[in-house]
């Protein structure tokens, strides 16, 4: 059945017709909708961030390799010191030194406890006189101290004692023996007893004479003074 065409007065036009619709099509000329507004805001956002984000890395990696001389697997900004083989010969001969040093201390105190006192006694001021820069002249000196004791002038035993006291304040051995000489020799009995003080605060095993005599090696005529002060004899 065909439509009805609608009517034409006479004398008049036809109407215009109506456009077709399309219900799938889509105007050359329409608004792109707001989402899709969005979704390409987005994009272009992402790929503006990618860029900066790459722009970045490029100059990141440009001023480690600037500051790494330009060469890979150098510490950036590494400015460390460079030991030169003058400085690791000094370093070495220091090590030799401090060798020859131990040494001989340990060779005093050995003859010290085999009773050879004149020969430990020529150990300990080697390492005094040959090694005085060193540290570890001072206990050389605490040897010394005692073995004068025993075969030298006690007067220049004790000064070395008193001396040596002062520059290894804390080092209980030669606050103990110093209380043994100062009351047995300059019947100092209240200077002994502070020295005496200070040596078993700081060990308590300086009480016992059995420890100086069997465990220390002092030698016999300062055990004998120091039995006569902690008997108070």
């Amino acid at each position: 059945m065909q439509p009805l065409a609608p009517p034409v007065t006479a004398g008049g036009a036809a109407p215009a017709a109506s456009p077709a619709v399309y219900p799938h099509a889509t105007s050359p000329s329409a608004s792109p909708s707001p989402s899709a507004s969005a979704k390409t805001g987005r994009r272009q956002l992402l790929v503006s961030g990618g860029l900066l984000l790459a722009a970045g890395c490029s100059g990141s990696t440009a001023a480690a390799a600037a500051a790494g001389g330009g060469e890979g697997g150098a510490l950036v900004g590494y400015d460390g010191p460079v030991v030169t083989e003058a400085e690791r010969a000094a370093s070495a001969a220091v090590s030799r030194r401090v060798g020859e040093a131990v040494g001989l201390l340990e060779l005093g105190r050995e003859l010290q406890a085999r009773g050879e006192f004149a020969e430990a006694l020529a150990s300990f001021t080697r390492v005094v006189r040959e090694y005085a820069d060193l540290a570890l002249s001072e206990y050389a000196r605490v040897g010394r101290a005692l073995v004068l004791y025993e075969i030298g002038d006690r007067d220049e035993s004790i000064a070395e004692m008193e001396d040596v006291s002062v520059a290894l304040k804390g080092y209980p051995e030669i606050h103990a023996a110093l209380a043994a000489a100062l009351y047995a020799d300059k019947h100092a009995a209240l200077l002994a007893e502070n020295q005496f003080a200070i040596a078993t605060l700081l060990d308590p095993h300086y009480t016992d004479l059995a420890y100086v005599r069997d465990t220390k090696h002092w030698p016999p005529s300062l055990v004998a003074s120091f039995h006569d002060f902690i008997t108070l004899s």
